[in-house]
């Protein structure tokens, strides 16, 4: 298919899908959906007055509102005087886990699922996107027609693309998650996926691909929204005993489920953008048909909220797009509208939505000290009850933020506050009164908790004995246990900082290794760099299939190169402030 053959078919896809929205009561009231080269589709504004002859509805719109009761679609007419409400979605739209148990068709299968524990609120809504993208005959065509088929995250990387990031905290997270995913569409997504197909006789004969569960993953954690639903859309007091539980269920396995991986990745993009968290919300996690197709920008124009009784709107249960300029109703026309999806990191961003941002200011780095190092050292149970007695952690993340108040960085704040407030780490217990509070302790971007950690794994044996002596001091009886605090503050008296500091720099130094064997240097980083950005950039409108292939795996390589460097940047950074701590605590031991 050549570039203006497939313009032309996401012409054909969008105007489909903007008259589906409008006929189930979504209202673009000063903006529309259009493409935006290779992030797809985004939202621009538009002339307020134009409101709903953007949505590209015609009087031969075909969709019938099957989603919506009539007399909320009627609703939609009845534009509130919110001033720079820009877009509004009723809840009813939303694809999330009580919509899909509330499907006339697959809901009677998922709520015996759910209900057994076969699956959670999250794998249920990834259930229900794969049946209805491969439903032929899927009321929800219009809107999964419109969302991108694959993506520029890790787990969609081949060898090749994956290679760029050997070395990397996000490499192994990777691999980890597609083989759990695999697994995972192994032993039990597939035969799911195809029992909801068989409900009726559309899809049954397709065949369930491992592309389609790794479709739908992506799309939840690229575009899922953190949605308050409000209490009495939750609960409406029409629905039966039944109905209540399980809702009442959703919505307190959407706070508590955690995705594990290596990334320290944080779940939901909503928290950061909607202002409507009330005692009577429920949090439930789901796609929001026309607000999901905002991309990010940490210079957000909007922000979204739910509107429960239609004060904002004139739509009740609805969500909307609101500007989020103060004493601004409305933007340039043409203006693409943003919205935030938090302060996240180059490795976070590349891990679920496929893209990064240029020196960004909230990239972090992990540093770990392996488990499996750890029971190898000496005394190591020992050592391993200790930390856990510390409630002290063997990893750490650390922002760029905080090299700002490093011994190279630019902070301006009061080295005495500082040292008040580290100092409170060691001060909670009084030991001997022999060693005192480092001279460098207000300059120091580490953690407590993880140098916790890595004091207790450096002791010596007759370090241990000192120990145990100390905290043997604590109580009489055998059944009183030192807190946390109590057993941090005897190891930093007895061990100091010089040994926890030697092991913190060993970590990053093969950290460093790590990264640079895996994929050279941050300055070889930044040449590529240079040769990708002063690349002839490509014309998309003459662009061949094949080409536009190129032109994706070209601009996955480049992320890849643009978080490595990053983390080797901060490796650098982090390794010169744990040196120089190192060289202190070396002057204050002597």
């Amino acid at each position: 298919m050549s570039s203006a053959d497939a313009a032309s078919s996401d012409d054909a896809k969008l105007q489909s899908f903007l008259q589906w929205l409008q006929a189930n009561g979504a209202d673009l009231r000063g903006c529309t959906i259009r493409a935006c080269g290779r992030k797809g589709f985004g939202v621009y504004s538009t002339a307020a007055e134009t409101g709903a002859a953007e949505t590209g509805a015609t009087d031969g719109n075909h969709y019938s509102s099957y989603f919506l009761p009539q007399s909320k679609v009627l609703a939609a007419d009845q534009t509130g005087c919110c001033a720079g409400v820009v877009m509004v979605v009723p809840l009813d739209l939303a694809v999330t886990p009580m919509r899909v148990l509330q499907d006339p068709l697959v809901g009677p299968r998922c709520r015996a699922l759910f209900e057994e524990g076969g699956v959670d609120d999250r794998l249920l809504v990834m259930l229900f996107l794969m049946a209805e993208r491969l439903r032929p005959s899927s009321l929800w065509k219009p809107y999964l027609d419109m969302l991108p088929g694959t993506f520029g995250s890790s787990v969609w990387f081949d060898d090749e693309e994956l290679a760029e990031l050997e070395g990397t905290t996000l490499h192994r997270a990777t691999i980890m998650q597609k083989r759990s995913l695999q697994t995972l569409f192994d032993n039990k997504v597939k035969g799911l996926v195809e029992e909801l197909l068989h409900v009726d006789d559309s899809g049954s004969s397709t065949e369930v691909q491992f592309e389609d569960f790794l479709w739908a993953n992506s799309i939840f954690w690229t575009r899922a929204l953190n949605i308050p639903l409000p209490h009495s859309y939750v609960f409406p007091g029409s629905l039966d005993e039944q109905q209540t539980t399980t809702a009442g269920s959703l919505g307190d396995s959407s706070l508590t489920t955690q995705q594990e991986n290596d990334t320290a990745v944080k779940n939901t993009r909503g928290d950061e953008n909607s202002e409507s968290c009330t005692t009577e919300s429920i949090w439930v996690e789901g796609l929001v048909p026309g607000i999901d197709f905002c991309n990010h920008n940490v210079k957000a124009l909007a922000t979204w909220e739910v509107d429960s009784v239609g004060n904002a709107t004139g739509i009740p249960a609805s969500m909307y797009l609101r500007l989020a300029q103060v004493g601004k109703s409305s933007v340039e026309t043409g203006t693409e509208i943003y919205i935030n999806y938090g302060n996240k990191g180059n490795e976070e961003l590349l891990y679920l939505y496929g893209f990064v941002v240029d020196n960004n200011p909230d990239d972090y780095l992990m540093v770990h000290y392996p488990i499996e190092a750890l029971r190898q050292v000496q005394s190591a149970d020992i050592k391993m009850k200790l930390i856990e007695m510390q409630k002290a952690e063997l990893r750490c993340l650390l922002p760029t933020s905080l090299l700002d108040s490093g011994f190279f960085g630019t902070s301006t704040s009061s080295g005495e506050d500082d040292n008040k407030k580290n100092a409170s780490h060691f001060s909670s217990y009084s030991w001997s009164g022999q060693r005192k509070v480092p001279s460098y302790l207000h300059k120091n971007v580490f953690p407590q908790e993880f140098l916790s950690t890595l004091r207790t794994i450096a002791m010596q044996e007759y370090e241990l004995e000192q120990v145990a002596s100390l905290l043997g001091e604590v109580g009489s009886s055998e059944d009183t246990e030192p807190s946390d605090a109590e057993v941090r503050s005897a190891i930093w008296e007895v061990c100091g900082d010089h040994g926890a500091l030697g092991l913190l720099v060993d970590l990053l130094r093969v950290k460093m290794a790590e990264l640079e064997e895996g994929t050279g240097t941050e300055a070889s980083d930044s040449q590529l760099l240079v040769k990708f950005d002063s690349s002839d950039p490509e014309d998309s409108l003459s662009a061949s299939v094949e080409d536009n292939y190129k032109t994706k795996s070209k601009a996955n390589s480049r992320s890849c190169i643009v978080y490595r460097r990053g983390q080797k940047q901060l490796t650098r950074l982090f390794l010169r402030e744990a040196e120089h701590l190192l060289e202190l605590s070396e002057d204050d031991q002597t």
